[in-house]
């Protein structure tokens, strides 16, 4: 079965209500309707009402950024995944960089994540990569390896519940994206332990989406590589005409 592309666009810490209104309005015009690959958004959690309003009856999915381990309890500045399913959220970003660099969030700690994201029926999108100082020592490989098996220990066949996003740090909000066979390259390798963990059968129907200044100029070209089934999108996603020519983008496969 064919992995059906999934461009989806994290706003991170963007957006009051009114302007995720007019942005998720404007991204309900121009792909709402759209077929052949799925749409998301994811954001921030005081806006997800907002959104919400704004795609309801078309085919955009929310998401949120990130999520607890556990249901609730006493976790200040938490939130818990039975929140995210009320707000209307289907998925949630899992492990991103940013919160590993700034929040010290661990390979253990996301595997708690993506544990309390399932439990919830939530699809986790959880996230896997690099630094530049960890690439130009040539240990890009290792630190994949690492990040996945730890992310996803125990999980077993629920492995293919999840979607998987390789972020290189270095192409983060830098304008430098790793180039597509690069790109390839990785995500060929993390859908090898995938297929590890879980069996080439289950691997083989993990979507892998690319992260790092994807553009509307590049999109394209990440596109058109065989491992590569969509993007994680962050500072375009915050322009209506970037994110949807991305969520448009010519298919050469």
């Amino acid at each position: 079965m064919a992995r059906v592309p999934l461009l989806a666009g994290n706003w991170k810490m963007h957006g009051t209500r009114a302007e995720a209104t007019a942005l998720a309005g404007a991204l309900a015009k121009s792909v709402g309707t759209v077929s052949g690959r799925e749409v998301l958004i994811a954001p921030p959690y005081t806006a997800l009402e907002a959104a919400r309003q704004a795609i309801a009856g078309t085919c955009i999915l929310l998401g949120a950024q990130n999520v607890h381990g556990e249901p609730k309890g006493a976790f200040t500045g938490e939130i818990g995944a039975a929140m995210l399913v009320e707000a209307g959220c289907t998925h949630v970003i899992v492990g991103h960089s940013e919160r590993r660099q700034y929040f010290g969030e661990t390979d253990e700690s996301v595997n708690a994540r993506i544990r309390g994201a399932l439990a919830a029926n939530l699809v986790p999108i959880v996230c896997v990569g690099e630094t530049l100082a960890e690439r130009e020592a040539g240990t890009t490989a290792a630190i994949i390896e690492r990040q996945v098996r730890g992310g996803l220990a125990g999980l077993d066949a629920a492995v293919g519940r999840c979607v998987m996003a390789y972020e290189p740090v270095w192409a983060i909000g830098t304008g430098r994206t790793a180039t597509p066979a690069h790109a390839q390259d990785v995500h060929k390798a993390i859908r090898g332990l995938l297929a590890a963990l879980a069996g080439a059968a289950v691997a083989n129907n993990v979507r892998i989406l690319y992260g790092g200044s994807v553009k509307p100029d590049n999109v394209d070209a990440l596109m058109a590589e065989a491992d590569i089934d969509g993007a994680l999108v962050g500072g375009a996603s915050l322009d209506a005409a970037s994110f949807t020519r991305i969520v448009q983008y010519q298919e050469s496969r």
